[in-house]
């Protein structure tokens, strides 16, 4: 049974129609595709009893109830189809696609189908998706067979998908073939052996050679020909393929044969080389969802085991992680512990000990120990699958110069072919000069018209981008973010969990009497052993830590806000806040100078008393303490010319001392509408960027030019975010920024590039210094160095370190006046 779900629009809502089905049928094999709404069902309950769980779960279906592709009534398999069809959306895999102009040649096709509309094509996925009417006259055959008619291929590669987003039998990352194994590999073959037999005709039969390169050029040129009058029928009458075959046709009507001959080879073999470069491209997000692993070994009840499908694992199943094995699922350990590889996800390279309680990735490769892990997330929302979805999202965005450079191309085009026609037919209708001569050198212009390397530039470099940032940790959800962020003169981060860690430490521990720091500790941890307050669990931990005996504590209650009280090895002790521990013992000026500078650098401070003798013993400081690598951060940040405000909902003072050591200006005791305030104020000035982790930084992150959120923060803030740090590192900021800017700087590079070269090539041809095999070649070849040129965006190593030393970034202030810089 296929169902249409209109609310399904997210791996969570996923999650959710799974458990609600499952609920019903619990052997129900379940495929869902949030982008299409799509739910397919194999089950023995009744659809009515399937329709009122999903009502009932609050996603009520719609559609129609025709069997699933891929059986029949009888249970006998039968042809999966090209693509699926759900109520009013399709999904399908387009094979071929070289570069942006392939994408604007089909979507310019699929927009004049009546009934079809919202085509969404990615070209790094191949992913096309688009709304039909209901009632349109267009069936999903016919934009089956428009796309074929175009020269591109069709396949069900996207159809079917789990609920991982990833394909039905968890995906299989398919092999590229060689280029020779290829459609345009075999005709780049094809055409070089007619064009060596056409040679070798012409040195031993020079009369029959030109016929022979004739015949090379029309068995070469006649694809070309047919997809140009396809495209042309289509809406694309400029295309790359009308240029060249007119060029080509044109060359041997005027007898150069052997000029046309090398221009179709020539052209051939750059479109063979854009394919290639296009799949190294695609790579990327290929190599990601080859991450997950195919099966998992699942425990029962009883502790038996059973190899399953990864992609039919649910929350709170018991999974196997034997040493080399591949974590099927996000999850926490439960059992056993050992060293895991977490380089595929974060990019850090160091393997994490990890023991009974802590969370592990799905895609983490296990190194020595076996482990039992408690599924935690479905497959739909993993953490692998919410990368690829975001990545498949970010790279289908156009940036806006892409879209700036594809409308001009599209007057770019018919200008140089309106200047080629007068190239022909001015001079010899002026100066009465040779028409085969001005003819040839406009079939020239005709080959640098093509926009392809133009076209290419910025999404070529946008996919590099978002490549090596994802492959870094740093998760860009589009071009557009992609663009900005290098561009944002100041960037504005939430304290708690961003800049510090986000759990408090013992940072001093102090004796006033006979008892040493340790044993000061030791005794703090005993009277805060039973609390679950945040500072007693810090106390606690790092007595532990120091390999401490904590002593058993009895009669143990709280003062509400005040302090903790309990009898610790006889002695009735009671750890509180400098206020209280005032009023309970007698404090020297010497302990309340003490209390009062450890206040004075932002630290909290417990006193522990002896309530029998009413003094303090000791006391013990903590803090949230800046990430190791904050101080880094800034001063790369600083370094590039970017300024740094810390806007915190935290106390003036503990604000000042965090700042003080960052060399910020700040913003302390702020509400989440006064950063929203701020932010705005700031946006007057210059663009901003807004870094949190926090359900209440959501606000402030959709408000900044561009939003950066903590991997390790809520989703709450992820999916509010335009770019996610799955490290969660403050020095990832500015690797960010200058990710960005070294992106733009590419782009720049590639269009003056594409444009040069050509107005170059455009000057010697109308001169006669150049031909139609210079023509070809500047065309493919611009196209393959501009791809190249993006691809070296892979090799980025991120920001340079600041020059400047920490001593030199110690200054803080109060949040300035932000001036555009």
């Amino acid at each position: 049974m296929r169902f249409h779900v209109e609310g399904m629009t997210c791996g969570g809502c996923a999650t959710k129609v799974v458990k609600a089905l499952h609920a019903v049928d619990a052997h129900a094999q379940i495929v869902t595709d949030p982008p299409t709404r799509s739910v397919r069902v194999s089950s023995t309950a009744p659809r009515a009893q399937l329709e009122a769980a999903l009502r009932d779960a609050g996603y009520p279906p719609g559609g129609s109830g025709a069997p699933a592709a891929g059986g029949t009534a009888c249970g006998q398999r039968r042809e999966e189809p090209l693509l699926e069809a759900t109520n009013s959306n399709v999904s399908m895999r387009i094979e071929g696609m070289d570069c942006g102009s392939c994408v604007s040649k089909i979507e310019t096709a699929l927009t004049r189908l009546p009934g079809v509309s919202d085509v969404r094509l990615n070209f790094a996925t191949e992913k096309l998706e688009l709304t039909l009417a209901p009632d349109s006259a267009t069936q999903v055959g016919d934009i089956a067979k428009t796309i074929k008619g175009l020269g591109f291929g069709v396949s069900a590669g996207m159809g079917r998908k789990t609920e991982s987003g990833i394909e039905a039998g968890n995906h299989i990352v398919a092999a590229d073939p060689h280029w020779w194994q290829t459609g345009k590999g075999r005709q780049v073959i094809g055409l070089g052996a007619l064009m060596g037999a056409a040679y070798a005709i012409s040195l031993l039969f020079p009369a029959y050679g030109m016929w022979a390169f004739a015949i090379a050029v029309i068995a070469g040129v006649l694809p070309f020909a047919r997809k140009a009058a396809a495209l042309a029928r289509s809406g694309s009458p400029f295309s790359i393929e009308t240029l060249m075959s007119v060029a080509a046709l044109g060359a041997l009507i005027i007898g150069e044969a052997e000029e046309a001959a090398a221009v179709v080879f020539l052209f051939s073999v750059g479109e063979l080389l854009e394919s290639v470069a296009a799949g190294r491209a695609r790579a990327g997000i290929n190599a990601l969802a080859s991450l997950v692993p195919k099966t998992a070994v699942l425990l029962d009840a009883r502790g038996g085991q059973r190899e399953v499908p990864a992609a039919s694992l649910r929350v709170d199943d018991l999974v196997l992680v034997r040493p080399g094995d591949r974590v099927p699922a996000d999850g926490v350990i439960v059992h056993g512990a050992s060293s895991l590889d977490e380089s595929p996800i974060t990019g850090e390279s160091i393997p994490h000990a990890m023991e009974t309680g802590d969370s592990v990735f799905a895609g983490s490769v296990n190194i020595d120990g076996v482990l039992q892990v408690r599924v935690e997330k479905a497959a739909a929302d993993n953490t692998i699958s919410r990368i690829i979805h975001l990545v498949e999202e970010a790279q289908a965005t156009k940036a806006p110069t892409a879209r700036f450079i594809e409308r001009f191309s599209r007057y770019y085009t018919p200008a140089v072919m309106a200047i080629a026609v007068l190239i022909v037919l001015l001079p010899p209708l002026a100066t009465g000069a040779d028409w085969q001569t001005w003819l040839y050198r406009g079939l020239a212009l005709l080959l640098i018209a093509c926009p392809c390397a133009l076209v290419l530039s910025t999404p070529a470099a946008i996919a590099s981008g978002l490549a090596v940032g994802t492959r870094r940790g740093l998760l860009v959800k589009g071009g557009n973010a992609l663009e900005t962020i290098g561009r944002v003169g100041a960037i504005a981060f939430d304290k708690t969990g961003t800049l510090t860690e986000g759990r408090p430490r013992v940072t001093d521990i102090v004796a006033f009497a006979e008892e040493s720091k340790d044993e000061v500790l030791a005794l703090c941890a005993g009277v805060e052993s039973g609390s679950s307050h945040p500072l007693a669990k810090a106390i606690v931990n790092h007595a532990d830590a120091a390999g401490l005996a904590i002593p058993a504590a009895s009669n143990a209650f709280a003062t509400a806000g005040k302090a903790v009280h309990a009898t610790v090895a006889g002695r009735r002790l009671a750890i509180g806040s400098p206020i209280y521990a005032t009023r309970a013992a007698a404090l020297s000026p010497g302990q309340l100078a003490r209390i009062e500078a450890l206040q004075h650098e932002g630290k909290t401070v417990s006193v522990l008393l002896d309530e029998q003798r009413r003094e303090a013993l000791g006391l013990v400081a903590l803090r949230d303490e800046p990430r190791q690598d904050a101080q880094e951060g800034m001063a790369a940040l600083k370094a590039m010319g970017v300024r740094t405000i810390m806007l915190t909902g935290d106390n003036r003072r503990t604000a000042r001392a965090i700042a003080g050591s960052l060399g910020m200006e700040y913003e302390a005791e702020l509400l989440p509408q006064d950063k929203l305030r701020l932010i705005n104020e700031m946006k007057g000035e210059t663009r901003v960027a807004m870094v949190g982790d926090g359900i209440n930084d959501a606000p402030a992150l959709a408000t900044a030019d561009v939003g950066i959120a903590m991997g390790g923060g809520t989703d709450v803030a992820i999916e509010t975010a335009d770019a996610a740090l799955l490290k969660s590192r403050v020095t990832d900021v500015a690797h960010l920024v200058a990710l960005s800017r070294a992106t733009m700087a590419n782009i720049r590079q590639n269009v003056v590039f594409a444009l040069g070269l050509k107005g170059i090539f455009l000057v010697t041809t109308v001169m006669g210094l150049t031909g139609l095999w210079v023509a070809v070649l500047a065309d493919t070849g611009a196209t393959a160095i501009v791809t190249l040129n993006a691809l070296r965006l892979l090799r980025f190593k991120g920001a340079r370190s600041a020059e400047k030393g920490p001593d030199e970034c110690q200054g803080v202030q109060l949040m300035a006046p932000i001036r555009n810089p």
